[in-house]
Formats: structure tokens, C-alpha cells, sequence
């Protein structure tokens, strides 16, 4: 029993000591290029640091108390991030198998046989029972770092599915605050279509009363035009609140909520439009979770070459037994009937006509097609973040315009109502007036609505706050 310990120890060690090597290659970040600023903030403002970037809860700091109600939940019942956090938890599970894969197997075998032999002379031999318990260890050295290198594959795949779960809980959230946008907009412009109406139906009735006096200025013609105006915005009110009902709908399943279940108000207001430092596009590289994924997957890929590359190697596995025998069953625990033994089982493929070599193969070009896509993530996340940046800039320069068109349209109407009913211009000049208010009020309502649509894109784009440190330690 001594010696047979010692056996096994000395067995462990030597597997020990020539685990210490992996074959195939050490990880490295893939390099990429990183510009030093956005060329789209070049006339807007200068880049900051992103200290004040929006962290955490960034969606309160557009002060609406639906996004701030709703938004919590998405993390926790939109079944997009529960499926993405089912695919996270299962690679964790991997992550342990593989790790457990490392260490011997430690098990009981027993076995109970009842027996019965034949006499020379004839006849039959008493009935026999025997048996056996014994406790079993099997042990598969990892002597080329293979199966570390497995590990080190699964904890790489864990932690880019930790990320993209991360992504797809900000990728619902910033879908949950542009549908919110969406659905205040709406309601700004049924406002907008209710006030619309309002003067169209007071032209009307001005009109009528034009007409109905004999004023040369209000033709019957002009009642005819009036009561058309008012007909097609009122049609156009009630065309809006489908577009409302789809909204509220939307934001249900995007909480996990049957729209039933949902109520939602119009809140008379628009969300606040934030300021969104962008800081520097370094960050990006950390503040990403879809470029961190990227990453961890070519991590990944990396770790398949050294897995692929062991199979080159002779594989060794150790197993030792130890417990007790006995024929007949009776005494079977006793010390007398105490039977060990120790084994050691080699193999190795000889000759698997290129196999080896084309899954070698196979796997480096897997790497290499993992490097490209997480470079090509990196440019398009830049690029994302300068077409927002380019975005919020235009769009600002355009609302100042529109509300000084909004402001000349305004005081425009009131002077042609103001001239047809003292008979200086016709019906024509007042509805062409209303038409065109109506137009610029919705071209400043769209751009509003774009610049926090906007906004909320780069919020996303810069990651919404969260980081890459993340990661660390979470898959281990």
C-alpha cells in the first residue's frame, strides 16, 4: 500500500511538471487603429473628458418619468437579455467542465456476482456469491497544455457572451427610449394637429360668416376650401393615434409586459435634451460591449489553435483502483481481501492522412476571420459616434433656423387672418398662411425628435456607461 502510494504520487508529480507547457500561441490583442479625436466634432465643440459621459441609469438624464419607470425592467423581463443571459449562464457551465476536466476523476465501482460451477464427476457445485467494492481515480495529464488551452477557450467565450449580453441589455434599452421619444412625439404632434384643427374650424366659421355676409373676399368657393382644410387634418388626427397605439404597444413587450397590462399617458411634454461629452475614441475600445465581445471571441479563436495543436501530441491518462475483493461474499471488508492496483494508458494517432494539419488550419483561419470582424467592429463603432456626432451638429443648426421659420409663420398667419377678415385679401392668402405654419411646426417637431433620437444613438454607441472591467474575473 506504500509503495503503491508513493507510485502514485511520484506519477502526479511527473504529470505535474509536464503540464507546465501549452502548445500553440500566447494571446495578444489584435492591434487597430485608434484616431485621436472625431473629426465630426471639428466647428461643434472640443472633446472632453468622458468623466461627464452618462453612467449607470444614463436614461434619467433625459428627466422623463416614463423612461425612468420603465427602463429597470428591461434588464430583468425583456426576453431578448433573458435569452442572451441563458447563453451567458450556459457558458459558464462550460467554463467549469472544462476546468473540472483538469483533475482526476474520483469514483466507486462495486460489483456483486452469484455463481454456480459444473464437477467433473457430475453435478453441480454449491452456489457461490463474490463481490468486489473499490474505490476508482482516473487522471488525464494535460502534458501538452490541451486541455488549458480549452479552458482558456470556454473562460474567453464566457466573458464575450457576458458581453454580449451587456450589449443586447443596451441595445433594448436605448430601443425602449427611442420607442419612448417616438411615442412623446406623437402626442406632441396630436397636440399639434388639436391646435391645428382649432384654427382651421375658426377659419371656417370666419369664412362662413365672410360668405354669408356677401364679402367679395369669402366666395362660396373659399367656405368649400376652409371645410376641406379642417376635414383633412382632423383625418389626419385620427390617423395618429394607430401610430400612438403601435408606440405603446412596443414599449409593453419591450418591458415583457402584455400591452394590455400597460397604460401609458401623454405627459404634455417632450424629454429633455441632454449634452453627451464624447470624450476621446480610446474609450471606445473599453466602453463597448460589442467591441469587447469582438475581442473575447478572437481570444477565443486563439485558444482553438493550442487545442487543435495538442491533438499532434501523445495523450497520457493515469488510473489507480483500490478496495477490497472476496469469493465467497462474506468477509468482503476485511483486510485480507484488500486489492489495489495503478495503470497508465498512452496514445497517439500515427497517421490520420492531414486531419490534424487541416484542423490546425481550419482553426487559424477561424482567428484570423475573428481578428477581422473585431477590427471591422472597431471602425464601424467609430464611425457610429462621428455620424451621431455629425448628426447633432447639423440638427442644431438646423432647429435654430426652423424655429425662427416657426416664429415668421406664426406672426405671418395672424396678419393674413388678420387682412382677410378686414377684406384686404382673400380666403387664398390665409390658407396658404396655416399651411405653411403647419409645415414648420412639424418640421421643428421632426427635428426635435431626431436630435434626442440621436442623442440616445450616442449614448449607445459610446456604450451607455458601462466598461470593459466588466469582465474581469467574471467567467473564472
Amino acid at each position: 500500500m506504500k509503495t503503491a502510494g508513493l507510485a502514485t504520487l511520484a506519477i502526479g508529480a511527473l504529470g505535474v511538471l509536464l503540464g507546465g507547457c501549452a502548445v500553440g500561441p500566447n494571446y495578444h490583442r489584435p492591434p487597430v487603429k485608434v484616431p485621436r479625436h472625431y473629426t465630426a466634432l471639428a466647428g461643434w465643440t472640443a472633446a472632453r473628458p468622458a468623466d461627464g459621459a452618462p453612467k449607470g441609469n444614463w436614461w434619467t438624464a433625459f428627466h422623463d418619468p416614463l423612461l425612468d419607470r420603465l427602463e429597470p425592467a428591461v434588464a430583468v423581463s425583456n426576453q431578448t437579455v433573458r435569452q442572451a443571459y441563458a447563453n451567458y449562464r450556459q457558458a459558464i457551465e462550460q467554463t467549469r467542465i472544462a476546468r473540472s476536466a483538469l483533475l482526476p476523476a474520483i469514483g466507486i465501482a462495486g460489483s456483486v456476482t452469484r455463481s454456480r460451477s459444473t464437477r467433473s464427476g457430475g453435478g453441480v457445485g454449491p452456489v457461490v456469491d463474490s463481490g468486489s467494492l473499490e474505490g476508482v481515480a482516473n487522471w488525464s495529464l494535460d502534458l501538452w497544455g490541451g486541455l488549458r488551452r480549452q479552458l482558456e477557450q470556454t473562460r474567453a467565450v464566457a466573458a464575450a457572451d457576458q458581453a454580449q449580453l451587456a450589449n443586447a441589455t443596451l441595445a433594448e434599452q436605448t430601443l425602449l427610449a427611442t420607442t419612448v421619444i417616438d411615442l412623446r412625439v406623437t402626442d406632441a404632434d396630436i397636440a399639434l394637429e388639436r391646435l391645428t384643427v382649432r384654427a382651421y374650424r375658426d377659419s371656417l366659421r370666419i369664412v362662413t360668416q365672410q360668405a354669408s355676409a356677401g364679402v367679395s373676399t369669402a366666395p362660396p368657393s373659399a367656405v368649400i376650401a376652409a371645410r376641406t382644410a379642417l376635414d383633412t387634418e382632423q383625418a389626419a388626427l385620427i390617423a395618429l393615434g394607430v401610430a400612438r397605439a403601435q408606440y405603446a404597444h412596443a414599449i409593453a413587450v419591450l418591458v415583457g409586459k402584455n400591452p394590455e397590462d400597460l397604460e401609458i399617458r401623454a405627459a404634455g411634454t417632450l424629454p429633455a435634451l441632454p449634452e453627451v461629452p464624447p470624450g476621446v475614441p480610446s474609450t471606445l475600445l473599453e466602453r463597448r460591449p460589442d467591441i469587447a465581445a469582438a475581442e473575447r471571441t478572437v481570444a477565443a479563436e486563439n485558444a482553438a489553435i493550442g487545442v487543435a495543436t495538442a491533438a499532434y501530441f501523445p495523450s497520457l491518462s493515469l488510473s489507480a483502483a483500490e478496495g477490497f475483493a472476496q469469493s465467497p461474499l462474506d468477509g468482503l471488508l476485511h483486510t485480507a481481501n484488500d486489492v489495489w492496483s495503478l495503470g497508465a494508458n498512452s496514445a497517439l494517432s500515427v497517421l490520420d492522412f492531414g486531419a490534424r494539419r487541416a484542423q490546425v488550419r481550419a482553426t487559424r483561419a477561424a482567428y484570423q476571420g475573428a481578428v477581422a470582424n473585431y477590427r471591422n467592429t472597431v471602425l464601424n463603432a467609430f464611425a457610429h459616434v462621428e455620424d451621431d456626432l455629425a448628426g447633432l451638429r447639423i440638427l442644431a443648426a438646423q432647429a435654430v433656423v426652423l424655429d425662427r421659420a416657426v416664429a415668421d409663420a406664426e406672426r405671418g398667419a395672424e396678419i393674413a387672418l388678420a387682412e382677410f377678415q378686414a377684406g384686404t385679401v382673400d380666403y387664398t392668402a390665409v390658407a396658404q398662411a396655416q399651411a405653411t405654419l403647419l409645415a414648420d411646426r412639424r418640421s421643428a417637431l421632426a427635428v426635435r425628435q431626431s436630435r434626442l433620437v440621436t442623442t440616445v444613438a450616442l449614448i449607445g454607441d459610446l456604450g451607455g456607461g458601462w466598461s470593459a472591467a466588466a469582465l474581469r474575473d467574471k467567467s473564472r
